[in-house]
Protein backbone atom coordinates (compact mmCIF):
# COMPACT_ATOMS: atom_id res chain seq x y z
CA UNK A 1 0.00 0.00 0.00
CA UNK A 2 2.84 2.35 1.19
CA UNK A 3 4.21 2.13 -2.59
CA UNK A 4 1.49 2.23 -4.32
CA UNK A 5 0.46 5.69 -2.48
CA UNK A 6 4.38 6.68 -3.07
CA UNK A 7 4.07 5.83 -6.58
CA UNK A 8 0.68 8.08 -6.67
CA UNK A 9 2.70 10.82 -5.43
CA UNK A 10 5.77 10.83 -7.74
CA UNK A 11 3.26 10.76 -10.79
CA UNK A 12 0.98 13.45 -9.36
CA UNK A 13 4.26 15.70 -9.04
CA UNK A 14 5.29 14.80 -12.36
CA UNK A 15 2.28 15.74 -14.18
CA UNK A 16 2.31 18.96 -12.24
CA UNK A 17 5.30 19.65 -12.84
CA UNK A 18 5.30 19.29 -16.88
CA UNK A 19 1.75 21.44 -16.46
CA UNK A 20 3.54 24.39 -14.80
CA UNK A 21 6.57 23.98 -17.55
CA UNK A 22 3.86 23.64 -20.15
CA UNK A 23 1.70 27.18 -18.74
CA UNK A 24 4.99 28.62 -18.68
CA UNK A 25 6.41 28.50 -22.16
CA UNK A 26 3.11 29.32 -23.33
CA UNK A 27 3.01 32.72 -21.14
CA UNK A 28 7.07 33.54 -22.05
CA UNK A 29 6.20 32.87 -25.52
CA UNK A 30 2.72 35.29 -25.38
CA UNK A 31 5.21 38.20 -23.80
CA UNK A 32 7.78 38.18 -25.56
CA UNK A 33 5.78 38.41 -28.56
CA UNK A 34 3.65 41.56 -26.43
CA UNK A 35 6.67 43.07 -25.59
CA UNK A 36 8.20 43.53 -29.01
CA UNK A 37 4.19 45.03 -30.24
CA UNK A 38 4.38 47.07 -27.34
CA UNK A 39 7.34 48.98 -27.82
CA UNK A 40 7.12 49.26 -31.23
CA UNK A 41 3.73 50.85 -30.58
CA UNK A 42 5.61 53.02 -27.67
CA UNK A 43 7.93 54.42 -29.86
CA UNK A 44 5.39 55.37 -32.57
CA UNK A 45 3.21 57.10 -30.10
CA UNK A 46 5.33 58.82 -27.62
CA UNK A 47 3.23 56.88 -25.03
CA UNK A 48 4.63 56.90 -21.21
CA UNK A 49 2.04 53.98 -20.18
CA UNK A 50 2.87 51.78 -23.06
CA UNK A 51 6.42 52.25 -22.47
CA UNK A 52 5.82 51.15 -18.87
CA UNK A 53 3.71 48.41 -19.93
CA UNK A 54 6.30 47.02 -22.84
CA UNK A 55 8.65 46.65 -19.76
CA UNK A 56 6.48 45.15 -17.45
CA UNK A 57 6.03 42.50 -20.17
CA UNK A 58 9.81 42.18 -20.77
CA UNK A 59 10.29 41.91 -17.21
CA UNK A 60 7.84 39.02 -17.18
CA UNK A 61 9.08 36.95 -19.77
CA UNK A 62 12.58 36.95 -18.18
CA UNK A 63 10.60 35.99 -15.17
CA UNK A 64 8.62 33.28 -16.41
CA UNK A 65 11.89 31.75 -18.23
CA UNK A 66 13.30 32.19 -14.50
CA UNK A 67 10.50 30.16 -13.79
CA UNK A 68 11.00 27.66 -15.88
CA UNK A 69 14.74 27.08 -14.84
CA UNK A 70 13.77 26.46 -11.24
CA UNK A 71 10.65 23.87 -11.71
CA UNK A 72 11.33 21.06 -9.81
CA UNK A 73 14.39 22.72 -7.99
CA UNK A 74 14.10 23.10 -4.08
CA UNK A 75 12.38 25.13 -2.17
CA UNK A 76 15.65 27.65 -1.34
CA UNK A 77 16.79 27.50 -5.22
CA UNK A 78 13.29 28.64 -5.83
CA UNK A 79 13.10 30.96 -3.27
CA UNK A 80 16.40 32.75 -4.68
CA UNK A 81 14.87 33.14 -8.11
CA UNK A 82 11.91 34.38 -6.52
CA UNK A 83 14.12 37.58 -5.14
CA UNK A 84 15.38 38.04 -8.43
CA UNK A 85 11.84 38.37 -9.99
CA UNK A 86 11.30 41.11 -6.81
CA UNK A 87 14.54 42.92 -8.38
CA UNK A 88 13.42 43.09 -12.11
CA UNK A 89 10.07 44.10 -11.38
CA UNK A 90 11.95 47.31 -9.11
CA UNK A 91 14.22 47.46 -11.94
CA UNK A 92 10.79 47.60 -14.62
CA UNK A 93 9.57 50.68 -11.63
CA UNK A 94 12.72 52.64 -12.25
CA UNK A 95 12.93 52.94 -15.99
CA UNK A 96 9.39 54.05 -15.92
CA UNK A 97 10.65 56.75 -13.23
CA UNK A 98 13.19 57.97 -15.74
CA UNK A 99 11.01 57.92 -18.51
CA UNK A 100 8.02 60.24 -16.67
CA UNK A 101 11.09 62.96 -15.77
CA UNK A 102 12.27 62.58 -19.31
CA UNK A 103 8.40 63.21 -20.23
CA UNK A 104 7.61 65.82 -17.79
CA UNK A 105 10.62 68.31 -19.38
CA UNK A 106 9.60 67.06 -23.06
CA UNK A 107 5.98 67.69 -23.07
CA UNK A 108 4.34 66.05 -26.08
CA UNK A 109 0.16 64.61 -27.15
CA UNK A 110 0.84 60.86 -27.49
CA UNK A 111 -0.95 58.97 -30.58
CA UNK A 112 -3.96 57.99 -29.04
CA UNK A 113 -5.30 55.86 -31.40
CA UNK A 114 -2.03 53.24 -31.32
CA UNK A 115 -2.10 54.09 -27.44
CA UNK A 116 -5.66 52.10 -27.86
CA UNK A 117 -5.11 49.35 -30.18
CA UNK A 118 -1.92 48.55 -28.60
CA UNK A 119 -3.69 48.34 -25.27
CA UNK A 120 -6.46 46.16 -26.43
CA UNK A 121 -4.16 44.06 -27.87
CA UNK A 122 -1.88 43.28 -24.95
CA UNK A 123 -5.01 43.36 -22.63
CA UNK A 124 -6.15 40.65 -24.32
CA UNK A 125 -3.03 38.38 -24.31
CA UNK A 126 -2.77 39.51 -20.56
CA UNK A 127 -6.29 37.79 -19.78
CA UNK A 128 -5.49 34.91 -21.37
CA UNK A 129 -2.01 34.28 -19.52
CA UNK A 130 -3.65 35.31 -16.08
CA UNK A 131 -6.05 32.22 -16.93
CA UNK A 132 -3.49 29.87 -17.44
CA UNK A 133 -1.28 30.64 -14.41
CA UNK A 134 -4.49 31.00 -11.81
CA UNK A 135 -4.33 27.30 -11.05
CA UNK A 136 -1.22 27.40 -9.65
CA UNK A 137 -1.70 30.71 -7.72
CA UNK A 138 -1.54 29.17 -4.72
CA UNK A 139 1.54 26.99 -5.76
CA UNK A 140 4.96 27.19 -4.30
CA UNK A 141 6.58 30.15 -4.14
CA UNK A 142 7.54 30.31 -7.51
CA UNK A 143 4.45 29.56 -9.74
CA UNK A 144 2.83 32.51 -7.28
CA UNK A 145 5.32 35.19 -7.84
CA UNK A 146 4.60 34.08 -11.67
CA UNK A 147 0.92 34.55 -10.94
CA UNK A 148 1.56 38.04 -9.32
CA UNK A 149 3.36 39.30 -12.71
CA UNK A 150 0.61 38.11 -14.41
CA UNK A 151 -1.99 39.79 -12.46
CA UNK A 152 -0.19 43.36 -12.83
CA UNK A 153 -0.11 42.60 -16.71
CA UNK A 154 -4.09 42.67 -16.19
CA UNK A 155 -4.18 45.86 -14.11
CA UNK A 156 -1.69 47.76 -16.28
CA UNK A 157 -3.44 46.53 -19.56
CA UNK A 158 -7.02 48.14 -18.17
CA UNK A 159 -4.33 51.21 -17.18
CA UNK A 160 -3.27 52.15 -20.54
CA UNK A 161 -6.94 52.22 -21.99
CA UNK A 162 -7.75 54.76 -19.45
CA UNK A 163 -4.73 56.74 -20.74
CA UNK A 164 -5.41 56.09 -24.15
CA UNK A 165 -9.42 57.48 -23.45
CA UNK A 166 -7.91 60.40 -21.34
CA UNK A 167 -5.36 61.47 -23.99
CA UNK A 168 -8.66 61.41 -26.53
CA UNK A 169 -10.50 63.13 -24.29
CA UNK A 170 -8.35 66.43 -23.27
CA UNK A 171 -5.96 65.87 -26.26
CA UNK A 172 -2.98 65.95 -23.63
CA UNK A 173 -0.32 64.15 -22.53
CA UNK A 174 -1.06 64.59 -18.61
CA UNK A 175 -3.65 61.40 -18.55
CA UNK A 176 -0.94 58.98 -20.05
CA UNK A 177 2.04 60.56 -17.55
CA UNK A 178 -0.73 60.01 -14.87
CA UNK A 179 -0.97 56.72 -15.44
CA UNK A 180 2.00 55.56 -15.94
CA UNK A 181 3.00 57.26 -12.34
CA UNK A 182 0.41 54.76 -11.27
CA UNK A 183 1.56 51.72 -12.82
CA UNK A 184 5.14 52.88 -11.51
CA UNK A 185 3.37 52.79 -7.99
CA UNK A 186 2.13 49.38 -8.35
CA UNK A 187 5.46 48.44 -9.75
CA UNK A 188 6.74 49.09 -6.45
CA UNK A 189 4.39 47.90 -4.73
CA UNK A 190 4.48 44.33 -6.43
CA UNK A 191 8.27 44.17 -6.49
CA UNK A 192 7.68 44.80 -2.09
CA UNK A 193 5.26 41.78 -2.05
CA UNK A 194 7.41 39.29 -4.28
CA UNK A 195 10.55 40.15 -2.60
CA UNK A 196 8.88 39.62 0.89
CA UNK A 197 7.01 36.72 0.52
CA UNK A 198 10.53 35.37 -1.42
CA UNK A 199 12.78 36.67 1.32
CA UNK A 200 10.81 34.97 4.33
CA UNK A 201 10.58 31.43 2.25
CA UNK A 202 14.52 31.40 1.90
CA UNK A 203 14.82 32.46 5.43
CA UNK A 204 12.45 29.27 6.50
CA UNK A 205 14.30 27.43 4.61
CA UNK A 206 18.14 28.24 5.58
CA UNK A 207 16.94 27.53 9.01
Amino acid sequence: MGDSCGCGSTVDVRALEAGQRRVLMIVLAINIATFVMMIAAAIYSGSSSLLSGSLDNLGDALTYLLSLVVIGASLRAKAKVALIKGLLIFGAAVAVAIQIGWRLTHPEVPIFEAIGIAAVINLAFNALCLWLLTPYRFGDVNMSSAWECSRNDLYEGVAVLLAAAGVWLFDAGWPDLVIAGGLLLMFLRSAWRVLRMAWRSYRDEAK
